[in-house]
């Protein structure tokens, strides 16, 4: 097929808009082609407001838009001149046959549903109304027949089409219009599952709003299997009597709606390329707004979300610094400085080139001590001026501001090799009521409260995890070990704080008592551990010869 082969003229096109951005200058581009233009609505008032020559739809297919503008142009006139065939002679007698006139372009964006549901304010009623029916439809004709029709669907697009129609006589190459096909149904899937999320959110149902008595079995399994039911409308139709398998918490059909936020230097090494999405979530690191420094990342943005995590587990004033994902430091203080002097203490060699997260305003005090040694990005929620002063004097050093400070929710979404691992996030919280004392000796209130923050920052540290600390300040890490008795003795190795009378927290249990022994051999006092080994007696019978303390969980924190 040669490339003039390849050419569709465009001569009529269909301009329907909510993102009015560069509109009238792309309609204008259009006319110096010669290219007619038809609208609808308020798309047409604001063309003709700038001048320009068009026709209505309701002149094309003899039909009034209606029903507060919900019925335009969803219409034969409209999808047969979007769908025929141009080769097929069939097609083209059925349009000649009823007055079809051929168009050869859509230029349309959809409501703006998302924009709108994220508004404080939103009713149920008014977010209805931004689920646009007549766009997706027009987009999905043209995409569909993309051998015939060009379909464009975002303000960014209108320079590339209109240059191109430039180069080809008003033309474009069937490979642009193949590509523009390609992303025309990329924005109505995403489109789509924002308006699934939002819904499955708001339109949970109720028992009063379920006929228990009109759905049977039959008819419950297929809406299962076709993924139509959420979690808790399956647990109301479903009786004491119902012996099939317990309810998935997650559906058989899941859609990721991603919006690129930007291209990134290079992936997690300088030969891949890599980009940062943004998820339906409006919180974390993924959404801070960079104030200073050069571009981050991709390991800049996963070490800085590590850290931006584990500080958000924590209410009090809290600072981490992390290196390869897993803290070097963690400290607990009344100001953010001396949280910060605690944590770089932990290990101030493996702080360089780290990153520093904050849940609390950053002042100049902390600015400074961060400056004293070269890192790679700080996160917090908030800074003073004059603390942002000093941080931009370091050219390389990242500076970004994210939301407020909450533990994420939801799911979370690992891909392996043909396919997406999905699990909910580990929220668990401990508290001291929580715990069960196993060992003749009782931890005192200083242990408790030692072991409570050694717990937390064990569960975002790699497994095996082991983490030495004091109330509010971590004293030794020992992280992704194949063998957790290597975790105890690297940890123990790598502190730079005396380890005499530190607490110790294991993220599962131990198998044998030699953890405990090795632990018991640097002075710990108590230790804070799942259980439910095997060898629990033997383990809890080491820590009482050994005369420490320590508390089960009945909870663990692999993180892999």
């Amino acid at each position: 097929m040669t490339e003039q082969a390849d050419l569709v003229k465009i001569r009529r096109a269909l301009i329907s808009v909510s993102d009015k951005s560069g509109i009238v200058e792309f309609a204008r581009q259009l006319r110096t082609f010669k290219v007619e233009i038809i609208s609808t609505g308020g798309t047409a008032r604001h063309l003709r407001d700038a001048g320009i020559e068009l026709r209505d739809v309701s002149d094309l297919t003899g039909f009034p838009e209606m029903m507060d503008g919900r019925v335009k142009t969803l219409h034969p006139r409209i999808h047969g001149g979007l769908l025929a065939l141009r080769e097929n002679p069939k097609h083209i007698a059925a349009m000649q046959n009823h007055g079809i006139e051929p168009i050869d372009m859509v230029v349309v964006n959809l409501y703006p549903f998302e924009q709108t549901v994220a508004r404080e304010d939103v009713t149920l009623a008014k977010a209805i109304e931004q689920i646009d029916i007549g766009g997706p439809a027009m987009i999905r004709s043209a995409a569909k027949n993309w051998k015939d029709v060009t379909v464009v669907v975002a303000p960014a697009m209108y320079d590339f089409v209109a240059e191109e129609m430039g180069r080809h006589d008003a033309a474009l190459t069937i490979n642009t219009r193949a590509q523009l096909a390609k992303w025309a149904f990329a924005d109505t899937s995403q489109y789509d599952t924002r308006i699934f999320s939002y819904l499955s959110e708001h339109l949970s149902p109720t028992p009063e709003t379920v006929n228990l008595q009109s759905v049977g079995p039959t008819l419950l399994r297929a809406m299962e299997t076709f993924g139509t039911l959420t979690h808790e409308l399956t647990g109301l139709l479903r009786t004491d009597e119902d012996d099939s398998d317990q309810e998935s918490l997650f559906a058989p059909y899941h859609d990721l709606a991603m919006t690129r936020i930007n291209d990134l230097r290079y992936g997690e090494n300088p030969h891949q390329q890599a980009s940062l999405y943004q998820l339906e979530e409006r919180s974390g690191s993924a959404q801070s707004q960079q104030l200073s420094g050069k571009e981050m990342s991709y390991n800049n943005y996963l070490d800085t979300d590590a850290a931006w995590q584990l500080v958000c587990d924590f209410s009090e004033t809290t600072c981490a610094i992390i290196k390869h994902t897993n803290p070097a430091g963690v400290g607990q203080a009344a100001t953010s400085e001396a949280a910060y002097r605690k944590a770089l203490a932990t290990d101030p060699v493996s702080a360089f080139g780290g990153i520093v997260a904050l849940n609390c305003k950053l002042d100049a005090a902390t600015a400074k001590a961060i400056t004293e040694i070269f890192t790679e990005v700080v996160i917090a929620p908030d800074y003073d001026e004059s603390a942002l002063e000093i941080l931009k004097t370091k050219k390389n050093l990242r500076v970004l501001q994210a939301g407020h400070p909450e533990a994420l929710t939801g799911l979370e979404y690992r891909q392996i090799s043909g396919g997406m691992l999905v699990q909910t996030r580990d929220t668990h919280r401990l508290s001291s009521s929580d715990l069960k004392v196993v060992t003749k000796r009782q931890p005192t209130e200083d242990e408790i409260s030692a072991l409570l923050f050694a717990w937390t920052v064990c569960k975002h540290t790699k497994s095996n995890a082991i983490v030495y600390a004091r109330s509010g300040e971590t004293v030794g890490v020992g992280a992704g070990q194949m063998s957790r008795v290597d975790s105890v003795k690297l940890g123990a190795m790598r502190a730079r704080l005396p380890l005499n009378g530190s607490v110790m927290a294991s993220d599962a249990f131990f198998p044998f008592r030699d953890g405990m022994d090795e632990a018991a051999r640097h002075g710990i006092t108590a230790v804070i551990q799942p259980g439910g080994s095997v060898k629990d007696p033997e383990v809890i019978a080491s820590a009482d010869e050994h005369g420490l303390a320590m508390v089960f969980t009945s909870i663990r924190h692999f993180k892999h």
